[in-house]
């Protein structure tokens, strides 16, 4: 506790003097009304936003903390009710992200996700390359999908595919958030804020817009953003999370695998199986009946009872473990009472009390006197070769263990073992729930999509289905969700609301559309760059429908056209970069990719004055005044 205060001195400091300001400034406020008839409860919404911007931005505090002690006084101040403040908590778009845990937890366990990862992103070599295999099919699948189911499905996949590729994550999650918006600026039906633009569009009187209509626009901003994003990621991206290496886990194992004979890896290479870039991992023979196969060949084609002999550490044996065709070589495995998808890997040390100290694995009968099978065998830090059952163990050997999680409560105070530790995401996923999983998601999407149920309907379905089904455990579904990041959202929910309903939105929107004048143009660019503004601090569609009723003032004291501001109000409410709170995905990709808040701003600022200039440009030559 003592080493957290004098990390976070300055923070707390700088919180507890934003506080007592904003607490003294209160009966000041109340006297003052402005101009624009906002009320000191507008402004005081206001300062308190920037306040918890600044805190975010210049302090190690966490985003959490922040934004519900930032919540916590627009309640105590009486801006906010108490149905108001709790309001972001119940929120759909919240729901939607927690619920989507839940769904990415039912393929991430049935090794569906793996499938996904190995058919679309493959092992490129080189960041840039990397960078392309990833984004151009996001930004293509964000045109016609909502981009929110897409990102948490993609997260656990590029969070794995970076460990194998030995790259930070921090190097592709923001990328993996900004395809997935600026895919949704390409077509009407790409994210939720076209669709209510197009809705206020109609309630006027004017025709909606068609299916491409926007993609004029939006094509050459997403290409744009692309060829940043090449730069960012050399250049603005942080190394905030070191890739994987040889000394991260300094224990090794010798484990060996067998081919499935009706397996999804017969006839494939071995480069094709993924099993070449594994991290930490080595294939170094495959025993083919008779024959030894040495120095492996990445074309070295695979064939049912090929049995494969790895050399690496033990979180890399757990990308064994997830493969699907691929199981442990030895026999003892099969002669487990539990199913092989209720079975975990776990470490145990032997102990010079231990009955097995002394005597091979063989000969002391391992499996029927504990239930569990030893996968391999470390001492001193080294691997042991030779077949498993000829071993002979001694006190302090490492054993690499397949067995059921209720081993671990058996025996972590036996006097048989010195520690016994569970391997982390090493359940074996029960492969054959895979198209079920996979089903369920092209379900969620297809409903989400075309309108048959809202995003929330669809992610709840999903979910219920992927615990019928067995694809995910009711444990596993709560341990997937990330608590931290639906407290910012609904926290930050609660914020925009009171930004809305105190009318300091609009005040910031009618300050700074004063300085329009009577050119199309510039009024045009204040337009854009108000929308912008307002989506990074409340939500995009509460920034659009702010916005669009002065758009239509706008345009008709101007006497011009309204689609170009409708076009700009649609670009701008989707191009939230600049912050993690701005929009789901970003607050998504927020913590996996280890994040602090200045990332966002490094990175989405150059992305947001492109888009700008680009919409400002391009929108009025495709729609002219």
């Amino acid at each position: 506790m003592t080493r957290w205060l004098h990390r976070n001195w300055l923070g707390l400091a700088g919180l507890g003097l934003a506080i007592s300001l904003l607490a003294a400034a209160t009966p000041v406020l109340a006297q003052a009304e402005t101009a624009a008839g906002v009320g000191w409860q507008g402004w005081l919404t206001i300062g308190i936003t920037l306040v918890a911007f600044l805190l975010n931005a210049l302090t190690s505090l966490s985003a959490e903390v922040i934004f519900l002690g930032a919540l916590a006084i627009l309640f105590l101040t009486g801006v906010l009710d108490t149905e108001s403040a709790l309001a972001g908590f119940s929120n759909p778009g919240m729901m939607t992200v927690g619920i989507l845990y839940v769904v990415v937890a039912g393929l991430q366990q049935t090794g569906s996700l793996d499938m996904i990862s190995r058919s679309v992103l493959g092992m490129p070599k080189g960041e840039t390359r990397a960078l392309l295999r990833l984004t151009v099919p996001v930004v293509s699948m964000s045109a016609f999908l909502n981009n929110t189911p897409l990102v948490a499905m993609f997260i656990p996949v590029v969070s794995d595919w970076c460990r194998k590729l030995r790259v930070s994550p921090s190097k592709f999650m923001i990328p993996l958030s900004y395809a997935a918006i600026i895919g949704g600026m390409c077509t009407l039906i790409g994210t939720s804020t076209n669709l209510v633009v197009n809705g206020l569009l109609i309630d006027t009187g004017h025709p909606g817009l068609k299916l491409f209509d926007i993609t004029p626009v939006g094509a050459p901003c997403a290409v744009a953003g692309l060829l940043l994003l090449v730069v960012a990621q050399r250049w603005f991206l942080p190394q905030r999370k070191p890739a994987i290496t040889e000394v991260d886990d300094p224990k090794e194992y010798m484990v060996e695998m067998v081919i499935d004979e009706n397996g999804a890896l017969v006839g494939k290479t071995v480069e094709q199986a993924g099993l070449r870039h594994l991290p930490g991992l080595y294939l170094t023979e495959i025993q083919r009946g008779e024959q030894l196969l040495t120095a492996i060949s990445p074309q070295e084609t695979l064939r049912g009872s090929d049995q494969l002999v790895f050399v690496g550490m033990v979180s890399s044996i757990v990308d064994l473990n997830q493969i699907r065709g691929l199981k442990p070589a030895t026999d003892q495995v099969f002669k487990l009472d539990s199913p092989r998808a209720e079975r975990c890997l776990l470490e145990a040390v032997v102990s010079n009390t231990c009955p097995m100290a002394g005597v091979t694995i063989r000969e002391g009968q391992f499996r029927n006197r504990y239930g569990a099978v030893v996968l391999a065998v470390g001492r001193n830090g080294e691997r042991l070769p030779g077949k498993i059952g000829d071993i002979r163990l001694r006190p302090g050997d490492t054993l690499l263990l397949e067995a059921h999680p209720s081993f671990l409560e058996e025996h972590r105070t036996s006097r048989d073992f010195y520690l016994v530790s569970r391997v982390p995401n090493s359940d074996s996923p029960p492969h054959d729930k895979a198209p079920i999983a996979l089903g369920i998601l092209i379900l969620m999407v297809t409903l989400a999509t075309f309108g048959w149920m809202d995003m929330l309907n669809a992610a709840v379905l999903a979910a219920v289905l992927m615990l019928l089904t067995g694809c995910c455990s009711t444990g596993q579904a709560f341990r997937s969700i990330d608590w931290s990041v639906l407290l910012v959202v609904a926290a930050a929910l609660g914020i925009g609301k009171a930004l809305e309903v105190t009318g300091g939105a609009a005040a910031i929107a009618s300050t700074l559309l004063g300085f329009a004048g009577d050119n199309p143009l510039v009024s045009l660019a204040i337009i854009y760059g108000v929308t912008t503004l307002l989506t990074e601090v409340i939500t995009n569609n509460a920034a659009a429908a702010v916005v669009f009723p002065v758009a239509i003032s706008l345009s008709q004291t101007l006497e011009v056209s309204l689609m170009p501001f409708v076009i700009a109000i649609m670009i701008g409410a989707s191009a939230s970069f600049a912050t993690p709170i701005g929009y789901q995905t970003n607050l998504m990709v927020y913590g996996p990719g280890g994040y602090k808040f200045t990332d966002f701003m490094r990175v989405g600022i150059p992305f947001n004055l492109l888009f700008w200039l680009l919409t400002v440009i391009i929108a009025p030559i495709v729609y002219p005044f």
